[in-house]
């Protein structure tokens, strides 16, 4: 990920604009997908397990599963607005010792991440231009569950997120959103040996889990 998209990324997600998703969350909970995700791992049981959380937002999968018995997680975040409101969230929560936080790009710091029994990504697929380093690195760190959500690779979503990247070129922002076709996504995971445990879909959006 380069600086420009990287300062594309604290353009789109400022402080006001995580403070209403902060919000948001504590209105409704997790969005849709969200919940289909942790509602799935939940099923394979997480009791006493660890979870790294990349692209974590404001903390919606931490929270769920540490609530269901998550021992301790870890969050990745490459924006500069969600760590200290995932922070102040966790803390109101009660869970602020045992969530360990990490603010940048994640393939920059995969070196530095312990392994984790669980490996999430929500909707971090698609904000990212180099997919094969993203995926492979992070599902390396997957002990036993890995649980993502991305697009669903069909023409009504290219269209869609064409049309978004669009409208960044007007406003002068790097950040690009980016279709990556889920057979290499795919790939990419099973040649790590897991298995493909749970899918769903909606309309724009795909959830996954694999196990080892």
């Amino acid at each position: 990920m380069n600086c420009s998209h990287c300062q594309g990324l604290d353009e789109l997600f400022s402080a006001e604009y995580v403070a209403k998703e902060v919000a948001k969350y504590r209105r409704q909970g997790p969005d849709k997908t969200t919940r289909m995700l942790t509602n799935a791992l939940k099923q394979q049981g997480v009791h006493e397990l660890t979870l790294l959380d990349i692209g974590g937002g404001v903390g919606a999968i931490q929270y769920e599963l540490l609530d269901a018995g998550v021992k301790s997680a870890t969050d990745i975040e490459a924006s500069t607005a969600y760590p200290a409101a995932a922070k102040a969230e966790s803390q109101k929560r009660g869970y602020a010792e045992r969530i360990h936080y990490h603010q940048g790009n994640f393939v920059d710091l995969a070196e530095h991440i312990q392994p984790a029994d669980i490996v999430t990504l929500d909707r971090v697929i698609c904000c990212f231009p180099d997919m094969q380093q993203l995926v492979g690195l992070s599902v390396a760190r997957a002990g036993k569950l890995y649980g993502v959500v991305y697009p669903r690779d069909i023409w009504w979503m290219k269209m869609g997120l064409a049309v978004q990247n669009f409208f960044f070129r007007l406003q002068r922002n790097p950040f690009r959103v980016f279709i990556h076709p889920s057979e290499a996504v795919e790939a990419i995971i099973m040649r790590s040996g897991l298995k493909r445990i749970f899918y769903r879909r909606t309309l724009l959006w795909q959830v996954v889990v694999y196990s080892r």
